[in-house]
């Protein structure tokens, strides 16, 4: 099942859970833009996408993260298809993490 967070909950467990792994499904040039610290790239359109992604540990937490959590969300829906177990998505993507109201 997914679920959904906020920047501020994500904030707090990027730096507390030891077990979180941050992935952007936003292109590399989006990225470029900007990205939460620790968050690692994963295109969410490149044609490998899922093979990547379920080449990965599915005991970690997942924090999915694009520009305003729609790709993050058919990502982790994705990962839950997959049997990822703790996987999480943030609302509003980086629009809200930056501040910007959509």
């Amino acid at each position: 099942m997914i679920k959904n967070i906020t920047p501020p909950e994500l904030e707090v467990i990027a730096k507390e859970n030891e077990n979180a792994v941050l992935i952007d499904v936003r292109s590399p040039e989006e990225c470029a833009e900007g990205m939460v610290d620790g968050a690692e790239n994963i295109n969410i359109f490149d044609t490998d996408f899922l093979e990547r992604i379920g080449k990965l540990d599915k005991s970690k937490d997942y924090y999915m993260i694009c520009r305003s959590g729609g790709r993050s969300g058919s990502a982790a829906g994705a990962m839950d298809q997959m049997g990822f177990e703790s996987v999480y998505n943030m609302d509003g993507g980086m629009l809200a993490w930056q501040g910007t109201t959509v």
